[in-house]
């Protein structure tokens, strides 16, 4: 079976990802969408979803499915971007995998890692213990029995907690313990792209987007959420620039430096893992020049 041709195009939040898309994929390319808040409808500003002209200019694919009430989980994606790419082949296109979720590009280009299967009873043990002691016992907790796990998830991510303290009480030993595969699953053959910028660069850019996002209207689209009935435990509001405006007390001006500093301290997260993936190709976003002379190089087309 031939191998499937695809893009894989990363970086941390607000490197320049979606302004790289406009330059060199507009012509022969479609978008699935590799970021876990943009799959949420009425989640578009702080998520920096690709607006309308964008969406109009290149086919994109896995944004606003669900509501924000609705879990979407890492094997949800892989399975729905595995038949994306088919179909995206099939029409003649090139897929290009975009976003900034790393862990959703690991899982895709890598496979799963040899942990057991999921028993419901522990599942519910756990789910129990988090519900009676609190989201910040279990990210504490996790710490104490797997740090490496720890430090690679999210405190917010209760779902990647949930299923590590699982594993932990499934087989006595940590999840990351557990053999992860180092190479690319035999099915694809991706030209990987990463962005990346000086620190300073990315911190005063970090600032400046979340200060473009009030100003188009993010506390106007807390607003709307309120209305429709969301709360803090919705899957959705673990998010950054959204969870911000549940902690209760907070001015406006103290939810916009709590985003801020969330949003660099995830950035670094995402650099640290992007970095353990190999064959990368590193780019500055400004090096348009560069990455349109490696697609040519590898055979791919470029607008």
């Amino acid at each position: 079976m031939s191998k499937r041709k695809l893009i894989v195009l990363f970086g941390p939040t607000a490197v320049g990802k979606t302004a790289m898309t406009l330059a060199l994929f507009k012509n022969h390319y479609e978008i699935i969408n590799s970021d876990s808040v943009q799959v949420y409808k009425g989640l578009d500003i702080a998520s920096a979803k690709p607006d309308k002209f964008t969406q109009s200019c290149i086919p994109h694919h896995l944004v606003d499915i669900l509501e924000p009430y609705e879990q979407f989980t890492v094997g949800t994606y892989c399975t729905l971007a595995e038949d994306l790419i088919e179909k995206i082949s099939e029409r003649g296109n090139y897929p290009l995998l975009t976003g900034g979720t790393a862990y959703y590009f690991r899982q895709f280009l890598y496979g799963v890692a040899s942990t057991p299967e999921a028993d419901m009873d522990i599942r519910k043990r756990v789910k129990d213990e988090i519900d009676e002691r609190g989201k910040e016992w279990a990210y504490s907790f996790l710490h104490t029995i797997d740090p490496v796990s720890a430090d690679r998830i999210n405190a917010n991510d209760i779902y990647r907690i949930s299923r590590a303290i699982e594993v932990y009480y499934q087989s006595g030993k940590p999840l990351s313990s557990f053999k992860v595969n180092n190479s690319v699953r035999p099915s694809l053959d991706p030209l990987i792209i990463g962005l990346r910028l000086d620190k300073k660069v990315l911190d005063e850019r970090i600032e400046k987007r979340v200060d473009e996002m009030f100003s188009m209207g993010l506390v106007d689209e807390i607003r709307r959420l309120r209305e429709m009935g969301a709360v803090a435990s919705w899957p959705a509001m673990q998010a950054i620039g959204y969870k911000e405006f549940f902690i209760p007390g907070l001015s406006e001006d103290e939810i916009r430096e709590k985003i801020i500093l969330s949003t660099r301290q995830y950035a670094k997260r995402q650099m640290t893992f992007f970095r353990s993936f190999d064959n990368v190709n590193w780019f500055d976003p400004s090096d348009i020049e560069g990455i349109a002379r490696l697609l040519e190089e590898k055979g791919f087309p470029h607008s």
